[in-house]
């Protein structure tokens, strides 16, 4: 019996000035698909399980993901305002809890939310981000940027830098949120 052949194919998306923004944004959108099919049927309870104080949860996980996806492209095209993250996404900054103090509990703003919620916040996110990133050109990429950070720290980074910057750290957390549900899963040894 012959078997199906499994076509594993990632394209650019269409319609993008760069061709390698393009890229990451078909990358970071197949990192979301899995990420929402691995947490499919999870509980309201379950997003917001702890397995100790001061231990991210997987709702946090997913609040900063989209928090940080805006912010730095908001940081990319200069337009970067705390007010602005906050009607972009409903959420403001500092909502996801992170970083948790050492003997944190998760905000209460996120407790009790669902799956479908998480979803719709990282959806907020990730059109903003398209529509931003969309317009770049791959000369753009190479731009370079100069920022403080709130310690003094002054940074330079590169648009692409950037960009993978945000599906690296999507990546990151996506691992801990499998992690997550693992604990959550083998707590009581089931």
């Amino acid at each position: 019996m012959a078997r199906k052949t499994e076509r594993l194919i990632l394209r650019p998306l269409r319609g993008w000035r760069s061709r390698e923004a393009a890229s990451f944004f078909a990358q970071i959108d197949d990192q979301y698909k899995l990420l929402f099919a691995d947490l499919e049927g999870i509980t309201p309870s379950e997003l917001s399980w702890q397995p100790r104080a001061g231990a991210n949860t997987i709702g946090m996980l997913l609040a900063h993901m989209a928090i940080v996806e805006v912010f730095w492209l908001m940081i990319a095209s200069e337009s970067y305002e705390r007010a602005k993250l906050e009607r972009v996404l409903g959420i403001g900054e500092d909502d996801d809890g992170m970083p948790i103090p050492e003997s944190g509990r998760a905000p209460a703003g996120l407790r009790g939310r669902s799956l479908v919620w998480y979803h719709a916040l990282i959806r907020k996110a990730h059109a903003y981000g398209k529509r931003t990133a969309r317009r770049w050109t791959d000369r753009d990429l190479e731009r370079v940027l100069t920022r403080t950070r709130r310690n003094g720290q002054r940074t330079q980074q590169n648009l692409r830098w950037i960009l993978y910057h945000v599906l690296e750290h999507q990546a990151g957390h996506y691992g801990q949120i499998l992690l997550l549900r693992h604990l959550h899963r083998d707590r009581r040894g089931g």
